[in-house]
């Protein structure tokens, strides 16, 4: 088999044997050359240490000198090398207390987490496949190279990452595998939120963020999303329903395009429904109120994953307003664009859609026609300029303190101004509305 390398990785990999070495693009990046997916990244392997890396290469970054990692800098780009190793004894889940350097690739490859990830590449030399990893790749086959518990008990974040692969490439986990993820789902505790932030964000943008499930499944969303098992355990006896809300939750994410903070809206949208749930007196049950709880409950669950400021609030404001449904008329579309943003109105109109597609056929059809039409008048009061924002007015501050309106009374005649303009653009006349601020600031 032959692989199309970068340029520049080939010619690193030309130096190092040139040198006297072996070297090899190894990992991920041979696993997605295989499957003819453009790699994000190239890593490096090689039987040269270190310091020998460094005199081969003018223009390097000591990346982890400790680890056998030198970032060879090029033309194009930077290329981590690292030297074979065997990894020591795991203490914390994560690191090795030592690494071990080794002339032999296959031990190097051996301490890698899936077959499919332990697979090299040399022009020279070709495929290095000691584990199965092509044969996996053709079984469509997630399996840890040698003893799952072993690779789980080295880094409990691969545990995240099968599930991960499964969800991006489409592959199924394989059963000794699976059965070791069960195992260690406790482990999960000793990894940083920030790792499992990561993962978690790679799964739910990925082709088949259904497979999210298998998170739960698998008894991994207990140890830090329990909030979604206490959804997967509400029922939702509603006309509009045929899911719990764990389920209908995950089926709003497949229906969200793969964007970041619409999926993670939509994995959190119902997120305050198990709390508020209210059964009546005919078996109905009902969630007053959830999307404000919701915005509440998912901004502390997503500041515990450490996602930064400017996610939590896009992801809590469309959480918070998901259970609006404007009129599709044009004034009360204006009103909703500026309560919401009209830079985020768009994502409020995703954030209907999926919600509606991931319900029971009852209504189904009238709503979509509902957001249809609410799309319609956003793109006609953006297509004729209409005002959303108190930019927008005719008016300003100066204009009020020119009239003699102070402290307050100024904000409060500008947002009274901007209600006008919101229900007939028309009025959004200086004249008109200084006359109108005149008599406001005489009547104050």
């Amino acid at each position: 088999m032959r692989l199309k390398l970068p340029e520049q990785v080939s010619g690193i990999i030309d130096r190092l044997e040139a040198a006297g070495y072996e070297a090899y693009a190894v990992g991920g990046c041979v696993r997605d050359a295989v499957l003819a997916r453009e790699p994000s990244d190239w890593d490096i392997t090689t039987s040269a240490r270190p310091e020998a890396v460094k005199r081969i290469f003018r223009r390097t970054v000591d990346t982890g000198l400790k680890h056998g990692t030198v970032t060879v800098l090029t033309e194009d780009g930077q290329y981590e090398v690292t030297t074979f190793r065997i990894d020591g004894v795991y203490l914390d889940g994560r690191h090795p207390e030592e690494v071990i350097f080794t002339p032999d690739l296959k031990e190097d490859l051996l301490r890698r987490d899936f077959t499919i990830n332990a697979m090299a590449y040399s022009p020279r030399t070709g495929l290095v496949d000691p584990y199965g990893g092509m044969k996996d790749l053709q079984k469509k086959l997630i399996r840890c190279v040698g003893d799952p518990d072993a690779r789980f008990d080295e880094d409990a974040l691969r545990i995240l990452r099968a599930v991960r692969f499964s969800a991006q490439l489409g592959f199924r986990i394989g059963d000794k595998t699976r059965m070791s993820v069960i195992r260690h789902a406790e482990m999960l505790r000793k990894i940083s939120a920030e790792r499992i932030r990561t993962e978690l964000v790679k799964l739910l943008v990925s082709p088949n963020p259904e497979i999210f499930l298998d998170l739960w499944r698998l008894g991994l969303t207990a140890v830090f999303l329990p909030e979604f098992d206490l959804m997967m355990e509400t029922p939702q006896h509603t006309p509009w329903h045929r899911y719990n809300v764990g389920e209908h939750s995950v089926r709003a994410v497949c229906a969200a395009p793969a964007d970041e903070i619409l999926r993670l809206a939509m994995l959190l949208h119902d997120v305050g429904k198990p709390a508020l749930r209210y059964t009546d007196s005919f078996g109905r049950d009902h969630f007053q109120g959830h999307g404000k709880e919701g915005a509440k409950m998912a901004r502390e669950i997503l500041k515990r994953l450490k996602f930064d400021n400017h996610t939590i609030d896009e992801v809590t404001t469309l959480i918070y307003w998901h259970e609006y449904w404007p009129a599709v008329e044009r004034a009360e579309v204006r009103r909703a664009m500026h309560q919401i943003g009209p830079e985020r109105f768009p994502s409020f109109l995703e954030v209907l859609w999926a919600d509606t597609a991931a319900k029971g056929p009852y209504q189904q059809e009238e709503n979509f026609a509902w957001v249809r039409g609410l799309a319609g008048q956003m793109e006609a009061v953006l297509a004729d300029g209409d005002p959303l924002e108190l930019k927008d007015l005719a008016i300003g501050g100066e204009d009020l303190l020119a009239l003699g309106v102070r402290g307050r009374e100024v904000g409060r005649i500008l947002q009274g101004a901007l209600s006008r303009v919101l229900e007939d653009p028309a009025e959004n006349d200086r004249e008109r509305l200084l006359a109108w601020a005149e008599k406001e600031a005489e009547g104050a």
